[in-house]
């Protein structure tokens, strides 16, 4: 008789069997540092308006398939032009998978610098599209030379830039990107899900050129658990797009919750200000460490080379700290961490463990 594992050997596809599934750390009782969320919680007289507009959510029904409301909260909190498409998403990485699938015609590829987020070479993956990734120069610079290169060479149908790079953290050139998008024969996405803590985006440039798609989520601005993506275009694209989003993908709940959070404006400008000083704070204490290299950053996070990344991440641990080990994910990578930047006592309690590492 054959068994559940002979089934699935033969009918699931062996690049799906050969992956991991992605793993969520637990971070119970400990201080969270790994996942690049904002560490301020929202003010009581916010969270009662939150709470007030859930209570009258009637979830026995479906919720608004367009989530317009959501949509005019977005247009006004970040002034998006009612001309631009906009599209929204469970997450930015929902949106990720959408624009792949629309892509993935037979031959088609994927081009991104690496390293990079991670999603981009997944995806490629479950969209059965070709991807190319181009090594990022030194010091996790953009090598525009090679990328274009690699544009001529590929004809790439779809390419990726984070704008602020994850996991590295830095800026890349605009004016590197300017000749990516250029050159490119199809779409070009600008990621710019850390884009309140770069004071940088491509956004009100969206006119000057046909073939740009900017990506953003606002789970970096202290709506991670909403899972809210949005992404903007011409809406040429945008209209395509739609066509495979999944009906009602954002659930009610988000729907009555995001517009009272993006009104909030001078709230979330101050926390992100907030970040942005202890980034700052947390960058230099993490370079004055001896044997330890702090990355730029423009981002809510810091990214470090320590000597010996798997030990400093178990002491972290032990001492009740979470971060991200990144050693091992790729070669540029060698014995790093990426330490979500906290709140001060978190920042506090961070430098003052790692102090403790011989």
């Amino acid at each position: 008789m054959r068994t559940p594992a002979d089934f699935v050997a033969t009918t699931i596809r062996s690049e799906i069997r050969a992956l991991s599934a992605y793993a969520v750390a637990r971070a119970d009782g400990v201080i969270k540092l790994d996942a690049m969320e904002n560490p301020y919680p929202l003010p009581q007289a916010v969270r009662a308006k939150i709470a007030a507009a859930v209570a009258l959510v009637p979830v026995n029904r479906y919720p608004d398939g367009g989530a317009d409301a959501v949509k005019s909260a977005l247009r006004e909190a970040f002034g998006i032009p009612g001309s631009l498409g906009l599209i929204l998403g469970n997450g930015s990485d929902e949106l990720i998978q959408i624009i792949t699938s629309a892509v993935a015609k037979p031959g088609a590829a994927m081009l991104a610098p690496e390293p990079s987020f991670a999603m981009y070479r997944l995806t490629a993956l479950y969209a059965g599209v070709r991807f190319v990734g181009v090594p990022l120069a030194a010091g996790f610079t953009l090598d525009t030379g090679a990328m274009l290169a690699a544009i001529e060479r590929e004809r790439p149908a779809l390419v990726f830039l984070a704008y602020p790079n994850n996991p590295t953290g830095n800026l890349f050139s605009a004016t590197g990107i300017e000749a990516i998008i250029s050159a490119a024969p199809g779409m070009v996405v600008v990621d710019e899900a850390y884009h309140a803590f770069a004071d940088a985006s491509f956004l009100p440039r969206l006119r000057e050129f046909p073939n740009l798609v900017v990506l953003r989520t606002v789970s970096k601005i202290g709506m991670a658990g909403l899972r809210l993506g949005y992404a903007v275009a011409a809406p040429e694209w945008t209209a395509e797009l739609n066509k495979l989003r999944q009906p009602y993908n954002l659930n009610a709940l988000t729907q009555a919750a995001a517009p009272i959070l993006l009104a909030e404006g001078a709230l979330l400008a101050e926390q992100a200000a907030r970040i942005k000083s202890e980034r700052s704070r947390l960058h230099a204490a993490l370079g004055a460490l001896p044997d330890v290299v702090a990355f730029r950053t423009e981002t809510n996070f810091v990214l470090a080379r320590v000597p010996d990344a798997p030990r400093w991440f178990d002491r972290l641990l032990d001492a009740g700290i979470l971060v991200k080990n990144l050693h091992g994910w790729h070669p540029s990578l060698e014995h790093c961490l990426r330490i979500t930047v906290g709140t001060p006592a978190e920042n506090d309690a961070l430098i003052a463990a790692l102090k403790t590492i011989q």
